[in-house]
């Protein structure tokens, strides 16, 4: 299974955009945070048509929005601050900040353990268990503006940048 796995938007419509072109072959996305305003969540669900997992990240002010805006999509699903998935055998932790995904990836209670915050790209290992950040879609902090893919199959990741 092919998994689009995404950080730290921070409103970057532009930038998403590029991001979910990436994802066109991606059966699910995950989203580990800031997002920022509500519109990002209507730019994902009309943009992309399969599973979209979000957490929420320390930016992410309008959660009363974000949460109304999220029910006309039935593909998105919101996780609060962390979340707990299995897809394809493969068990995931997603959460926005970067010192919760290293206790998160310590637990061994996961293979892959995806996180944002600190907008700077990782792929990593604790022990068995995979950390990835993307970096961030946003650009702006670190000059930078990437994405991940996932295979599930092969626990294979592939970094994305975008212009």
């Amino acid at each position: 299974m092919q998994i689009g796995i995404l950080a730290d938007i921070h409103d970057n419509l532009e930038a998403l955009h590029q991001a979910l072109e990436q994802f066109r072959n991606a059966e699910v996305l995950l989203c580990c945070g800031d997002l920022c305003s509500p519109f990002v969540v209507e730019t994902l669900g009309r943009h992309y048509q399969g599973e979209i997992h979000i957490v929420f990240g320390n930016n992410d002010g309008d959660l009363f929005r974000i949460t109304r805006n999220s029910a006309a999509y039935p593909g998105i699903q919101l996780h609060g601050e962390m979340a707990e998935l299995t897809l394809e055998g493969c068990r995931f932790g997603l959460t926005h900040f970067d010192d919760v995904a290293r206790v998160f990836a310590e637990s061994k209670r996961y293979d892959v353990v995806c996180f944002g915050h600190n907008h700077q790209y990782e792929v990593s290992r604790v022990e068995e268990t995979l950390l990835i950040n993307p970096g961030e879609v946003f650009g702006g902090l670190t000059g930078q503006s990437t994405c991940v893919s996932f295979d599930t199959a092969a626990r294979t990741s592939i970094r994305h940048e975008l212009n």
